[in-house]
């Protein structure tokens, strides 16, 4: 059943589908409150556009899309609809300028880049 939180989206069913880069592309935008990462829009002009569009211009299936990146990397491959995602209501809403929510979407990815760091130490090597 689809969640209402955004942060709770985020985490369930984003942050499983972004890459390495996307992921640290991410985090650096949302510490500074990059004016790239803009809201009410998927893109702008290159390289502005918002969260769904950064983390598809950092991912092999979206990589070749420009304006529409974020659109296809919703819907192909975190298989959300676009129109729907409390994540994309939320930050379209305020984007970076709403401190709360910039503040928890960029904690969930601190924590998952942490879990994804811990995971590549304690994996076993297959020989």
């Amino acid at each position: 059943m689809p969640t209402h939180d955004p942060v709770s989206e985020f985490r369930a069913e984003w942050l499983p589908h972004v890459t390495r880069d996307g992921l640290s592309r991410i985090i650096e935008l949302l510490e500074k409150g990059s004016p790239l990462l803009i809201h009410g829009a998927f893109t702008r002009t290159m390289p502005m556009g918002c969260l769904a569009s950064h983390i598809a211009w950092n991912h092999p299936q979206t990589c070749k899309y420009q304006h529409e990146a974020g659109v296809m990397w919703l819907s192909r491959v975190a298989k959300l609809n676009p129109a729907t995602s409390s994540v994309i209501l939320a930050w379209d809403r305020h984007g970076a300028a709403d401190f709360t929510l910039r503040s928890d979407l960029l904690e969930a990815c601190l924590e998952e880049q942490q879990q994804r760091e811990v995971r590549d130490v304690c994996e076993p090597v297959l020989c």
